[in-house]
């Protein structure tokens, strides 16, 4: 009987934060309350804290559970022995541009966290996480590329620090334009040739 009262506990924690996802999608952070959340899920809100603190700690625990693009990125592209390392660096590039229109739950969750919420008192930890997200991506570009440049992948005077930030900012503001809007055209179907656009200046040396 416990395992089964433990399990119904785990279907009414993810149905409560399946809710919020769409609330706070819908409404907003601050324009949200718990009593709206478990009006929309059928639950009481004695349901939601006995889960969560509060609304912060909701927020917070729906977004530990979505991967973001930038996450997606950080796995393998920086080992030094990798064989193919701009192969690997442009599809890592491609799959985490492609997740953000194909993959609901982070497709959710990161237009929240751009267009729905402002970052004051108990979000904080969300901001250092982005913020430690971006700055691991930054380096594991720079390494992937230097490891490329060692390869004869990319240009011999190819500025790697710098071809990082700029990859990094290439893949922010594709995210966002699409993400202000999604109709103009399908991310996940552009992502491979414009990353290829992109690196394109990384191999040939214009002038």
């Amino acid at each position: 009987m416990a395992r089964r009262t433990k399990a119904e506990a785990q279907e009414t924690r993810s149905l409560i934060l399946d809710t919020a996802e769409g609330v706070f999608r819908n409404k907003g952070m601050s324009r949200t309350s718990l009593a709206a959340i478990a009006q929309q899920a059928g639950v009481t809100r004695g349901a939601i804290y006995w889960h969560f603190e509060n609304k912060a700690d909701l927020f917070n625990a729906m977004c530990d559970r979505a991967t973001l693009p930038l996450e997606a990125l950080l796995d393998n592209m920086a080992d030094p022995d990798q064989p193919d390392p701009l192969g690997l660096l442009r599809r890592a590039s491609v799959h985490a541009l492609a997740m953000v229109e194909q993959d609901g739950r982070c497709r959710r969750v990161f237009e929240i966290l751009t267009l729905k919420c402002e970052y004051v008192d108990d979000l904080a930890p969300n901001v250092q996480r982005r913020q430690e997200c971006r700055k691991g991506a930054r380096e594991v570009f720079r390494l992937a590329l230097e490891n490329a440049r060692q390869r004869g992948q990319v240009r011999a005077d190819l500025d790697c620090p710098l071809a990082a930030n700029a990859l990094l900012a290439f893949i922010d503001g594709l995210i966002h334009d699409w993400g202000l809007e999604p109709e103009a055209y399908s991310l996940a179907k552009q992502a491979g040739p414009m990353i290829d656009l992109f690196f394109s200046g990384l191999v040939s040396r214009q002038g």
